[in-house]
């Protein structure tokens, strides 16, 4: 089984490469939508991509026990698409509604850690083929803040950690893909 990261910038097109490789794979697709809209701009974006999926894809939702659901479905006649691990940390940092400061030391909820070891520990025993999708959010500004500080460092943890599993990472810019691994 293959495992194959994702990743890119907003409106990078790395949604698109993805979804082209889980059409291109022949197998039954599994995707795994991490969004969950807390406004209407983002209950539309969800519409958009929900009506942009081939019919016979099974949806699943899933804003946080991402590895669970891996296990779940998996299958060595499936391809299982998550989209996205980035949306996937906002839900899991915020997971306890705890709000946070805008300085110091952020405490970040039991949950954090616990899914994040579910994950791996989800991607060495998954029996279908994977692709996961990812922002690459370390190229920009310093953001302002500290939980925009924490996000960001803990999104590099996070992609580092499962580029060191796939055994292919892609990073995608302007549409265009360029292989990092495999």
């Amino acid at each position: 089984m293959t495992r194959t990261l994702v990743l890119g910038g907003a409106r990078s097109g790395k949604s698109a490469y993805a979804e082209r490789l889980a059409a291109e794979s022949g197998k039954e697709v599994v995707y795994i939508a991490t969004a969950t809209s807390g406004d209407e701009e983002m209950a539309a974006r969800i519409a958009h991509h929900r009506a942009g999926r081939p019919h016979e894809w099974i949806t699943v939702e899933e804003p946080l026990a991402l590895g669970n659901q891996l296990l779940r479905w998996s299958s060595p006649d499936r391809l299982i698409l998550v989209d996205c691990l980035t949306l996937w940390l906002n839900n899991l940092l915020f997971s306890g509604g705890q709000e946070y400061p805008d300085v110091g030391e952020i405490k970040l909820p039991a949950l954090f850690h616990e899914q994040q070891d579910m994950l791996a520990s989800a991607l060495t025993k998954c029996a279908s083929d994977i692709v996961l999708v990812s922002n690459e959010v370390g190229l920009g500004i310093m953001p302002m803040g500290a939980v925009s500080r924490c996000f960001m460092d803990e999104q590099g943890r996070l992609n580092q950690a499962v580029a060191a599993i796939c055994d292919r990472a892609v990073f995608v810019a302007a549409g265009l893909p360029l292989v990092l691994k495999g």
